[in-house]
């Protein structure tokens, strides 16, 4: 969303505001690139305080589309597109909705989504799901999810020192993990690699960089499998692209990805990356590097390969930021 809202800020003819939570770490960066931020009072999904704010702006600002991110902020806009259009004096009662879907999750029946005039998919598995759901197919859009590769280049550059930080010999192959602790990214696939992998590399070391209520579950699946002295988890990271850059492979063991930018970044740094079939993960990542979701045998041989033999890897061209901004451009234009 911030790197959205920065390369449209660019674009001709263009103006925009964007509302979010006060005091957010996308209020703060997005405010840096010199977008128009509105911060306001945001506790809880719905908060009336996020939709009274959102309603003030519309009637000063009148937009011809309102962009929601989730489906929390696609309802707010909904509450507010009935004000206005009950409210009269705008030049476009109802402004357009467009909402973003970035999770493979099946939508539930009755959901906002399907209200919305333009649905943006990030990849083809999401907007697979939303055709199962009963999306109807003229109202969506596919616009993979970009990201700016000089930006992750220079955040790769801090110097972490992962190795040092965890002692490890400065020549010790390294697989890394980045990803929240939860049931979809299913680390406790990744652990079991980590015991596949050990017979055929055993100096290798995996580490796990995020948060989540997994946490201590996953802290003893490491015990039980005695893998304490290979396997890291090392918590949330403020520097995952450096991360990155220190180790040898990327690895996804997730169930169910909506595209995963962590992969793109990985890409736009030119890391060899082992990924499951897990949603959009199959779109971004070579045939020759995924494994089915679960298995964790497959998962630690594409691993000591990538080793073995690392391949160059690359970001394609539309999965980066200025495509993603042109894509949306083009939905905004197609309602307009």
């Amino acid at each position: 969303m911030r790197l959205l809202t920065r390369a449209l800020g660019g674009e001709p003819g263009v103006e925009q505001r964007l509302l979010t939570r006060r005091g957010s770490e996308l209020a703060r960066r997005a405010a840096r690139d010199g977008v128009a931020v509105r911060e306001v009072s945001w506790a809880m999904g719905l908060d009336p305080r996020a939709w009274w704010r959102l309603v003030r702006e519309a009637r000063e600002f009148r937009p011809d589309i309102i962009h929601a991110h989730n489906n929390h902020a696609l309802s707010l806009a909904l509450w507010a597109r009935m004000v206005l259009a009950r409210g009269g004096g705008h030049r476009n009662p109802t402004p357009h909705l467009v909402v973003t879907r970035r999770v493979v999750f099946p939508a539930r029946p009755g959901s906002a989504l399907f209200r919305a005039d333009r649905i943006i998919a990030v990849s083809e598995a999401v907007r697979a799901v939303l055709v199962d759901a009963g999306a109807a197919p003229a109202r969506l859009a596919l616009v993979p999810s970009g990201v700016d590769p000089d930006e992750v280049r220079r955040a790769a550059a801090f110097p972490l020192g992962i190795r040092a930080q965890l002692g490890l010999p400065s020549t010790a192959p390294l697989a890394a993990n980045i990803a929240a602790l939860e049931p979809a990214k299913d680390q406790a696939t990744l652990i079991r690699a980590a015991a596949h992998a050990r017979p055929l590399r055993p100096e290798l070391h995996w580490v796990i960089a995020g948060a989540g209520k997994l946490g201590p579950a996953l802290a003893a699946d490491i015990r039980r499998l005695g893998l304490t002295d290979c396997m890291h988890l090392i918590g949330w990271t403020d520097h995952p692209e450096a991360l990155m850059r220190e180790a040898d492979v990327v690895v996804m063991s997730s169930r169910a990805e909506g595209l995963g930018t962590v992969v793109l970044d990985a890409l736009a740094l030119g890391k060899p990356v082992v990924a499951t079939r897990g949603g959009g993960l199959a779109e971004i990542v070579p045939e020759a590097w995924l494994v089915d979701v679960g298995d964790a045998a497959a998962l630690a041989e594409k691993v000591v390969l990538a080793l073995h033999h690392p391949s160059p890897f690359s970001l394609p061209p539309r999965y980066t930021a200025s495509a993603m901004a042109h894509g949306v451009l083009t939905v905004y234009r197609s309602l307009t």
